[in-house]
């Protein structure tokens, strides 16, 4: 009997089919490096948007700080008159030669208070330490003393002191910078001045213009603060 041997046909893996060895681990190897490349990417991002994020905050807390505007007008503050006795150091009763500017200054003595710095320089005349004094004194929360009469002669502007007035502002720190009242009042008293004496706010100036001497502190580290005081002092007088 004849008999049928079919054991049927095999057919041979096509290439595809084939699995050669370690083509899996190649395969999984890609992934994980196209998986970190694209992390690497993210995060690239991320820090450049941090870094950007963290720049414009910077910029922000910068104009927050120096952007001031204050709705004041140029009409005469509030103004508690405690005027220095007359004596050789600190009120020496000469008359001005009449006014030409209004001449800002610092305490550079952070904390200090208005009253504290107009009974410094009335003590003046027992210490003798040395002279120095101002027609007024800004304090800590926006109250105006006045040592020394517009008409006459303040201890503070050096070659200046003949021909202008000279406002002292009190500060909390070291770096000279303001409070919000202080500011205000300052903006206020320099605007009334200005007007009461027929000046524009380009009469106003600092110590440090007289001088060189970094006074007022913030006002002369910091130009664009002073420029901005000035037109908030020109702002107020075009209240009026």
């Amino acid at each position: 009997m004849a008999m049928n041997s079919y054991r049927g046909k095999r057919t041979p893996k096509t290439r595809t089919q084939q699995k050669k060895p370690g083509s899996a681990k190649r395969a999984n190897h890609t992934k994980s490096a196209r998986a970190r490349q694209q992390k690497m990417r993210y995060m690239r991002a991320g820090i450049l948007i941090l870094a950007a994020l963290s720049i414009l905050l910077a910029v922000r807390m910068i104009f927050a700080q120096d952007g001031r505007s204050v709705s004041v007008d140029a009409s005469e503050p509030e103004i508690d008159v405690q005027l220095l006795d007359v004596n050789p150091y600190s009120r020496p009763g000469i008359q001005s030669d009449g006014i030409n500017g209004i001449v800002i200054h610092y305490t550079a003595n952070p904390g200090s208070t208005a009253q504290e710095n107009r009974d410094y320089f009335n003590g003046l005349q027992y210490s003798q330490e040395t002279e120095a004094s101002s027609n007024f004194i800004v304090g800590l929360d926006g109250e105006i003393i006045q040592c020394v009469p517009t008409w006459e002669v303040a201890y503070a502007s050096n070659e200046r002191n003949n021909d202008t007035v000279s406002i002292e502002v009190c500060h909390p720190s070291e770096d000279g910078y303001f409070t919000d009242e202080t500011y205000r009042s300052l903006v206020q008293l320099t605007a009334w001045l200005c007007v009461k004496f027929g000046l524009t706010e380009e009469s106003v100036i600092r110590h440090y213009d007289v001088t060189g001497k970094i006074c007022p502190k913030y006002f002369v580290e910091h130009e664009n603060a002073w420029t901005e005081f000035r037109e908030n002092v020109a702002a107020a007088m075009a209240r009026t």
